[in-house]
């Protein structure tokens, strides 16, 4: 596949970009580029690995990258924080936050070697810098000094409910940090029920903020968690345990 100028001159780049400047948004010529380029590398990708069953480009644009992107309308990305993608997949919401946020230290985490492969060479392709990945377990990833309690914010786009992604991710963030999961509209019955493992994980009372995504009618909710004491040493609880027994 090339990523010539050529090629990328192709793609019309106005819902991204009208996207972007609702939420306060400017991406330069460069990263219009970067956003073009990752599109191809995924498009091509997808035909041997299945990485997204979202695949022409108008629709990446909104459901992946713009969707990514509503993060800044929750939380403030304009410092240079160090920040969790767990669960990244093929690279939602890390590799769109990278691109438009340059100043955030990100590590993409994910379970499937393969699926890390890709992202890094994403990565190498793009050019972009502060930015890593890891591969493993987030049951095993968490009771690692490297990462237990150091990142100032965890995202995660993943489906999972949210008692099982908290103790995935809230053992990574430091006190005062936050987790922050993306959810479907309706999620106000899942966070009541998540409530006693939130505290027993050290967070605090959990936010909703809904959001129409941009250049839709779909309505977007992101779940806001701050960390608030210690999480107890015994979590995570060993691999698959978090969502076969959720903490209740």
């Amino acid at each position: 596949m090339k990523n010539t100028s050529t090629d990328i001159n192709i793609y019309n780049t106005s819902i991204l970009v009208d996207g972007c400047k609702e939420m306060g948004i400017s991406l330069s010529d460069r990263q219009l580029e970067q956003f073009v380029q990752y599109y191809q590398m995924l498009y091509e990708k997808n035909k041997v690995m299945n990485l997204t069953a979202v695949t022409e480009w108008n629709e990446v644009q909104v459901k992946h990258y713009l969707d990514s992107l509503l993060l800044c309308r929750v939380t403030d990305l304009s410092e240079p924080i160090r920040v969790l993608d767990l669960g990244t997949g093929a690279g939602f919401p890390g590799i769109p936050l990278k691109i438009a946020f340059t100043n955030l230290d990100i590590v993409l985490a994910d379970s499937l070697n393969k699926r890390i492969l890709f992202l890094d060479e994403v990565i190498r392709k793009l050019g972009l810098t502060g930015i890593r990945t890891v591969h493993g377990r987030a049951e095993d990833l968490g009771k690692q000094k490297e990462f237990r309690e150091s990142f100032d914010l965890t995202v995660s786009r993943a489906v999972a409910n949210l008692s099982s992604l908290s103790e995935y991710c809230l053992p990574f963030i430091r006190t005062g940090g936050c987790f922050i999961s993306y959810k479907s509209a309706d999620v106000e019955t899942e966070v009541e029920h998540a409530e006693k493992a939130i505290r027993i994980l050290g967070g605090d009372n959990p936010s909703v903020t809904t959001l129409p995504l941009p250049e839709t009618k779909v309505m977007r909710s992101f779940v806001r968690i701050r960390k608030i004491k210690n999480t107890p040493a015994k979590y995570p609880r060993k691999a698959g345990t978090p969502s076969r027994d959720p903490l209740s």
